[in-house]
């Protein structure tokens, strides 16, 4: 029998009223024992327990914190913080609504075997899949792109949620999914045109903009593509093409989601991975 590694880990909290002190776990950050360089983190990819206890809860805003975390994580390992141990850099930095619960010691077959555990066994929502409803339009483009740029091994190297302002103007609310850097900026948005073209005229308004800031602020051409459903899920097949061609004509690049698997293989080309 293998030997066991020793571990330590601390569940990431959702605490949407901290008077009456109810929580959702919403992650875990798992490290070697004694070890504060070495660790890693992972949030659920299931946010029914956070929407039941908060139905006005930030999601995008909760998922943009793993990628904080882990770059935080990355950040300690680099800069070798071992005067702070990062987990209390951590809860000095998070807001009281996202808590660290206390380090507590397992025995691990391996780090990747235990993450697996743990997150089953504190964070995940018990299956049930004959009641859980399937998400639809933009979060399951959203997710499905996050899907796709995860097994391609580039999420943890992407930005997340962009805020538009830095490009455009203060206060403008728009923030765009992800994106990366590699000659060009890319940036990915995904957009559903499943019950209006709303938030399709929304990027095309601000495509021009966002176009000009980047140039201005990182002197490189911007590549802007929107997610969308293919058209044979939509119901009303003329909405759906003036939402996709008010994005085309605002040089915007339009995909689907069946084209997920190969924009995540060029960002692993690009990104080296």
């Amino acid at each position: 029998m293998a030997e066991r590694v020793a571990c330590e880990f601390s569940l990431i909290r959702y605490v949407p009223d901290v008077v009456k002190g109810e929580f959702a776990n919403i992650g875990v950050v798992l490290r070697e024992a004694g070890d504060a360089e070495g660790a890693a983190v992972r949030f659920t990819r299931d946010w029914s327990r956070v929407r039941c206890l908060d139905p006005n809860a930030d999601v995008e805003l909760l998922e943009s914190l793993e990628a904080e975390i882990a770059e935080r994580l990355r950040a300690g390992l680099v800069a070798r913080l071992n005067a702070k141990p990062i987990l209390e850099l951590l809860e000095d930095t998070l807001s009281n609504s996202v808590q660290l619960t206390e380090m507590r010691g397992t025995l691990a077959e391996s780090m990747a075997a235990e993450m697996e555990q743990l997150m089953r066994m504190y964070v995940e929502p018990l299956k049930a899949p004959a009641v859980r409803r399937k998400a639809s339009g933009r979060t399951a483009i959203a997710g499905k792109m996050r899907d796709e740029f995860e097994r391609a091994g580039v999420w943890a190297l992407m930005r997340k949620r962009i805020a538009a302002s830095q490009y455009t103007r203060p206060g403008d609310p728009l923030k765009i999914d992800c994106g990366y850097r590699n000659g060009k900026v890319r940036m990915f948005q995904a957009v559903s045109l499943e019950s209006d073209a709303e938030a399709a005229k929304g990027l095309a308004y601000s495509a021009e903009a966002l176009r000009t800031g980047v140039s201005r602020m990182e002197g490189v051409e911007l590549d802007l593509t929107a997610v969308v459903e293919p058209v044979a899920s939509v119901g009303d097949a003329e909405m759906y093409g003036f939402g996709v061609g008010a994005m085309e004509s605002a040089a915007i690049r339009v995909l689907t989601t069946a084209d997920l698997a190969r924009v995540a293989e060029t960002a692993r080309r690009e990104l080296r991975v």
